[in-house]
């Protein structure tokens, strides 16, 4: 026995001699590590003072907690409200004075249509104001069926899903689809709802430039050549381009014939927002498929709200059936609101009567949007954004003063100063501190069908004479 151990110290001393000199360093200083861990203390008490019941008080009541949001000044523009009173259809009353609106989203005039209300009130009286339940839990009407079905023939897609808001359509939409490990190309103009749709997703997000289909591409030849690289972690990553049909920020179209082109060769997914685009652009109102002439079957996706044009709540999605299909299932604004109140819905479906009925009116929308884009040519001071037959026109500073709350304050005046002799625009708002992409500071100048020539000609004109007042 003795012998035996004698052997196995032997073995021991000679593997030390064998073994390589860095192994034996990298042991020692292990051995010395562990040593150290063993014996040395992992915190240190710290001196009491023993404090009088008195001083303890005192103590107690001296100290103040953090703020639970930072401090906002009353100025802010967020707390002071211009007061509408009245539905806010062509005239609206603002603070207590009628004034012509060119502030409301209500593109088509549907707002204040005797056919649409009447249909509203008949389904109040049917259905009651509300629904009080997600579309699972007996928040599914018929109402709401018909116009899913109305909105998929109107848009000559398989199938359409609706939404009781509007915000929650895309930002519900995309994280039902791009997960974790998924790569989507987005549009650094980007509205905020898809913003916060991505950020839901959790997906990898690369941003390219606004409307630069080249940089668009460098990004799709970088992530393909990765894709060469890693082949198995390609064939299980999903990849979406995501773009407005018109974008909200800076009213301008997105190249759709280029992105499709760019979809087939890459093999990527194209979600499509059409919320500024649907009811405006297209002979018949469909978007910016039927603008550039692009088979709706090319888009994977196209989501819109029915706040603007329709002059209704909520939104909606079309597509192909089996992609639909999969929100009802994974889209959270879909599963977990209440459904869209049935008159509202009511009011959709005949709106969408009058779209197919007269489509005209599409037509006369784009030459009062081309009649206010070159009145406002003129304007000192402030330049004109957006395509000439955008509804949602902006005005920005043709010089900023380097202070974004300069450059703000500014352009309220010009609001203001508009405002008091009844012609109402806004300011275009952000959550500035939230913004991927912040868009600088504008006056959001909306054209509708009911605004007449001596309409747009008095705003033209009362513009142009507060930009000489304040910016001179």
């Amino acid at each position: 026995m003795a012998s035996g151990q004698q052997w196995v110290l032997v073995e021991m001393v000679q593997a030390l001699y064998e073994a390589p000199a860095y192994h034996l360093v990298l042991e020692g200083i292990l051995i010395l590590w562990i040593i150290r861990l063993l014996f040395s203390k992992t915190y240190k008490l710290q001196e009491r003072s023993d404090l009088t019941e008195k001083e303890k008080e005192d103590l107690i009541e001296e100290w103040q907690p953090e703020p639970l949001v930072p401090a906002m000044s009353k100025d802010h523009p967020s707390l002071n409200y211009d007061i509408v009173t009245g539905p806010p259809s062509h005239k609206i009353i603002v603070n207590g004075k009628e004034c012509i609106n060119f502030a409301s989203f209500n593109f088509l005039g549907f707002l204040d249509n005797e056919r649409v209300k009447q249909k509203a009130l008949t389904s109040l009286r049917r259905y009651g104001v509300g629904t009080c339940g997600p579309r699972g839990f007996y928040g599914t009407f018929d109402v709401h069926l018909e116009l899913e079905d109305r909105l998929a023939k109107f848009m000559k897609t398989e199938e359409a899903i609706i939404y009781s808001y509007g915000f929650a359509t895309i930002a519900s939409a995309i994280p039902a689809y791009s997960k974790r490990g998924d790569i989507v190309f987005v549009d650094e103009a980007a509205c905020f709802s898809i913003q916060k749709g991505l950020q839901a997703s959790r997906s990898f997000i690369k941003y390219f430039k606004h409307n630069d289909m080249e940089d668009l591409e460098r990004l799709l030849k970088e992530q393909e050549i990765e894709d060469q690289r890693n082949p198995r972690k390609a064939r299980v990553t999903r990849r979406f381009i995501i773009v407005e049909g018109l974008y909200i920020n800076t009213a301008d179209v997105c190249p759709l014939p280029d992105l499709v082109k760019l979809k087939y060769k890459y093999k990527v997914r194209i979600f499509l927002e059409e919320s500024m685009s649907f009811g405006v652009l297209g002979e018949h109102g469909r978007g910016v498929t039927e603008h550039f002439g692009v088979n709706i079957d090319d888009i994977d996706l196209i989501s819109a709200n029915m706040e603007n044009a329709v002059a209704s709540i909520g939104g909606f999605c079309c597509g192909r059936s089996f992609v639909i299909d999969h929100q009802r299932l994974s889209g959270q604004g879909y599963c977990f609101s209440a459904s869209l109140p049935p008159m509202l819905a009511a009011a959709a479906i005949e709106a969408l009567n009058i779209m197919e009925e007269d489509p005209e009116i599409f037509t006369i929308l784009r030459e009062k949007c081309k009649h206010v884009h070159k009145a406002l040519q003129e304007c000192p001071g402030v330049k004109v954004v957006g395509e000439a037959y955008a509804p949602a026109l902006h005005l920005q500073l043709e010089r900023s003063s380097g202070s974004r709350d300069t450059d703000v304050r500014m352009l309220r005046s010009i609001v203001d100063y508009c405002l008091e002799r009844q012609i109402a625009l806004t300011l275009a708002r952000y959550l500035d501190k939230e913004e991927r992409f912040l868009p600088p500071p504008s006056i959001r100048v909306v054209v509708t069908i009911e605004q007449t020539e001596e309409d747009i000609e008095k705003a033209a004109s009362c513009i142009r004479e507060a930009a000489l007042a304040i910016l001179k």
